[in-house]
Formats: structure tokens, C-alpha cells, sequence
């Protein structure tokens, strides 16, 4: 096992929370949109900061970035604000 954030692994790490994150904005319970905005917010803001870090070739806190916006994508799934049962893309009950 390589302990080393390579630009491929970076890459599927983008593609995998983008992949979720649109996932979950489609998928928002009727009673929690505005509960659904903060976190929207914050994965937002973490895949910006995610694409920053990328274009600096500081692939350590680009990783990081997006570990954190995909836990903020995992806390809305497991506080059911969004509707997803994809057990690869989500930590689903």
C-alpha cells in the first residue's frame, strides 16, 4: 500500500464527493431544507477550498478538504436531512 496522495487518487476522491454531493442535493427530505442549507454551505466551501489547495499542487490539504466536505455529505445522511441509500457513496443506516 502507497502512502501517497497521488493526482490520481486526488481525482477520485473529486469525482467520488462530487458524485455524492449532487446525489444528496437532489435528494433533501421536504421538512429539512433548512437544515439542508447549512451543510450544503460548508461541502460547498470544502470543495472550493479542495480545488484551491489542487491548484497549488498541495495534494496533503486538497485531500483533506474534500474528507471534510464529504464528512459534512455523511453527517446530513446519518441526521436524515438527505434521502440516499447508496452504501458506497454514504454511511447509510
Amino acid at each position: 500500500m502507497e502512502n501517497k496522495i497521488t493526482e490520481e487518487k486526488l481525482e477520485k476522491y473529486f469525482s467520488v464527493t462530487n458524485k455524492a454531493f449532487e446525489i444528496a442535493k437532489k435528494n433533501i427530505l421536504p421538512s429539512k431544507e433548512k437544515h439542508s442549507q447549512e451543510i450544503i454551505d460548508m461541502v460547498t466551501n470544502y470543495i472550493s477550498d479542495a480545488n484551491h489547495f489542487r491548484q497549488k499542487d498541495d495534494f496533503v490539504n486538497a485531500f483533506a478538504a474534500l474528507n471534510y466536505a464529504h464528512g459534512w455529505i455523511d453527517a446530513g445522511v446519518r441526521l436524515d436531512i438527505f434521502d440516499v441509500d447508496d452504501d458506497k457513496l454514504f454511511t447509510v443506516k
